[in-house]
């Protein structure tokens, strides 16, 4: 035999086999894969452990579900609640206060504006009640007064030749309605035993009394106000009949009765009020009522025995009058001889409130022990800022 043929039959060593060395890589590989998912498994078992003692703990002790959201207002709402309580204010001093948040400390009447959320509760049960403010112009000011600039002419106009010469015309003038701010004002009190008690909220209790007193005496003031100490109502300019309407006063259409609605054709006072308004705030008209009138009115029918009232099919949505809202506000007058039950305009062109938009409380101890005073207050005005967006309905025969 020769060395050739010796060496061909002896087999290759293991350790050059290509094969062996794919094998001895997969096993190494699956070895660190299986030590790997082993401590994988290992921590899901621990986590998992932890999960089912905190569930077991929480359900013992009835424990609260924790919250997620971050409580910013906190250390501002103990000290706050620390106030009312107690009369404490070092937390109140202590603070410090966003620039752009509606509370801060008042100087040195020892009063503190509401807190955020407490001041939110009152605004929204202001909005949401049946007042003015709801199709008014609503302006936020941070001065005693607020001033609206009319411009209620027209630039003249004329036809012009070729070569003669152009003529004047006549230049617009502007007017200025100033509204001025006045203080609304609120004093409930509570035993100081009631204050007390640490389960009673006595934020939610304070902003119900303060939005309750509020809503009270600004829809009356948006109505009927007699400007002293007190807003400008929608009634107090002088009214005239609509064909002699000028500037500072308000046109009416009369019902065609002496003391109530005419017995018939009595929906042609409706149809009167409503094309007595320009064009261009028609578009955006608004009846104003009280309930007893709205009754009156529903019954309505037009000339073809069809209903002029309709109700709305949708949450949320106001009742129609010949397709415009109808704003139920209680503070109306009646139908009565010569009373003006039904408004109808643009009232967000022709009525402007305005108002600060922060409010004060003072905490008072000491008036009427053993209860503790709370006094509220805030500023806000309104007036009729365009006599042409509004006109009323008479009850009258002419």
């Amino acid at each position: 035999m020769t060395e050739r043929e010796s060496r061909a039959g002896e087999a290759m060593p293991q350790a050059h086999s290509p094969a062996a060395e794919v094998k001895t890589a997969m096993s190494g590989f699956l070895k660190e894969f299986n030590s790997f998912q082993g401590d994988v498994k290992k921590a899901l078992q621990h986590q998992e452990e932890r999960l089912t003692m905190l569930d077991r703990k929480t359900m013992t002790y009835g424990r609260p579900a924790l919250s997620t959201a971050v409580e910013l207002d906190v250390p501002h709402k103990k000290a706050f609640n620390a106030y009312l309580r107690t009369g404490d204010d070092d937390g109140l001093r202590g603070l410090v206060l966003d620039g752009k948040a509606m509370s801060g400390a008042v100087a040195a009447d020892g009063g503190y504006l509401v807190d955020p959320q407490t001041a939110d509760s009152i605004r929204s049960m202001l909005v949401s009640t049946s007042s003015l403010r709801a199709v008014a112009n609503v302006v936020q000011v941070e001065a005693t007064s607020f001033d609206v600039l009319i411009d209620r002419s027209e630039v003249g106009s004329g036809w012009a030749t070729e070569s003669g010469a152009a003529a004047e015309t006549a230049t617009p003038t502007i007017e200025r309605i100033s509204i001025r701010l006045h203080e609304l004002s609120a004093m409930p009190k509570a035993s100081q035993r009631l204050l007390d008690d640490s389960a009673f909220d006595v934020e939610g209790w304070l902003a119900g009394k303060i939005a309750t007193r509020f809503i009270r005496a600004e829809a009356a003031a948006f109505i009927s106000g007699d400007g002293v100490d007190k807003p400008k109502g929608i009634l107090l300019p002088g009214k005239v009949a609509n064909a002699s309407w000028a500037w500072g006063s308000l046109g009416y259409v009369p019902t065609g009765a002496a003391a109530d609605f005419a017995t018939t054709n009595a929906s042609d006072c409706i149809v009167n009020l409503v094309y007595a308004l320009g064009a261009d705030y028609r578009a955006n008209g608004t009846f104003l009522m009280n309930s007893k009138t709205a009754g009156a009115v529903r019954k309505m029918k037009d000339a073809d025995g069809r209903f002029m009232w309709g109700d709305s099919l949708q949450a949320g949505e106001p009742a129609r009058l010949m397709g415009y809202p109808v704003l139920i506000c209680e503070d109306m007058p009646d139908v009565a001889a010569n009373s003006y039950p039904i408004a109808f305009g643009d009232f967000a062109a022709g009525y402007t409130v305005a108002e600060r938009p922060d409010l004060r409380i003072l905490r008072d101890p000491f008036s009427a022990k053993p209860h503790v005073l709370f006094y509220a207050s805030k500023r806000v005005g309104g007036d009729v800022t365009d006599y042409a967006a509004i006109k009323l309905l008479k009850v009258a025969v002419s």
